[in-house]
């Protein structure tokens, strides 16, 4: 695992706790942005290791798609998770207060979480917190 990778997904593992945090407390919508950024910070480690990175969200989404999911280097079902979490993100960021539920995020915390065991088990393991 290069560097970079490693701090990435240390960045996802920070997200999910904080995803965590914000939906004990309250904050659905916010809660939602930081599992959508979880699983963006693991697309980016992903595309790292293959020397690519994009600035703009939708390319690091598209390229994820095209180059691990479309290919079955991932079960493309984690692509699908990206695009959704930043669906929702997208709603609760530029919504109204109550556009996402706290079923929505905790569903994309646990999505996350796939997330975050899929790149530990393909990319490597995390240090312990």
């Amino acid at each position: 695992m290069k560097p970079e990778q490693l701090e990435l997904i240390q960045k996802s593992r920070e997200s999910i706790s904080a995803a965590r945090l914000l939906l004990d407390n309250g904050f659905p919508g916010y809660a939602a942005a930081r599992a959508y950024y979880a699983m963006f910070y693991i697309a980016e480690a992903f595309l790292d290791g293959e020397g690519m990175s994009f600035s703009k969200h939708s390319a690091v989404i598209g390229a994820f798609g095209r180059e691990f999911a479309r290919t079955g280097r991932v079960p493309a079902e984690f692509h699908r998770f990206l695009i959704d979490a930043q669906d929702l993100r997208n709603s609760g960021d530029y919504g109204g207060i109550d556009t996402v539920t706290v079923e929505q995020a905790a569903e994309q915390i646990n999505c996350a979480e796939e997330f975050l065991e899929l790149a530990q088990n393909l990319i490597g393991t995390l240090p312990p917190p």
